[in-house]
């Protein structure tokens, strides 16, 4: 004979989706596992070429981000402040936008002072390079030290303090 306890079944039925969505949200890349080390080249909006493996040497920030995303257009001024502040040091930035229209990109690059170079398919969630690395939130800001390896997933706190530290190592 079969005894069901259904105030714990009801409990279980509860608590599978949410530990689900828990194990979703924990993935990082869909490769199975948190990269180490990134590796991409690209043509940038403004015609530059971009192998992150030749920035070796440098402190690299990977900004993933767009121009509609309000958390993304606060931190800004931010970056753009370090970048002026540590860039003749040897910091430098790789823009990955999010973005599906190039104009409103470039114009708001331009008039944000942001002069490094932009990665842009016009994919938006599905872009290349952001679905390679599992980004699922905006703004994902990855610090890359002078060897090459991730340092920080979590740039956005303290940003300058962080370059900082890269940069005197």
């Amino acid at each position: 004979m079969i005894v069901y306890d259904f105030p714990r079944m009801k409990f279980f039925r509860l608590l599978l989706p949410v530990a689900l969505l828990a194990f979703l949200f924990s993935c990082s890349a869909p490769t199975g596992g948190s990269p180490t080390k990134l590796d991409f080249k690209f043509a940038a909006v403004d015609g530059r070429d971009v192998d992150l493996a030749k920035l070796k040497g440098k402190v690299v920030l990977v900004d993933f981000w767009a121009t509609w995303c309000p958390e993304c257009v606060g931190e800004v001024p931010h970056v753009v402040e370090t970048y002026k502040k540590f860039h003749h040091r040897g910091f430098e930035i790789v823009g990955i936008s999010l973005d599906e229209d190039k104009d409103a990109l470039t114009t708001f690059t331009k008039s944000h002072g942001m002069d490094w170079p932009q990665y842009f398919d016009g994919k938006g969630w599905d872009s290349s390079i952001g679905t390679k690395y599992g980004i699922r939130s905006l703004p994902a800001m990855w610090l890359i030290d002078k060897e090459g390896n991730v340092a920080a997933k979590n740039a956005r706190e303290d940003l300058a303090g962080q370059v900082e530290k890269l940069l005197a190592k």
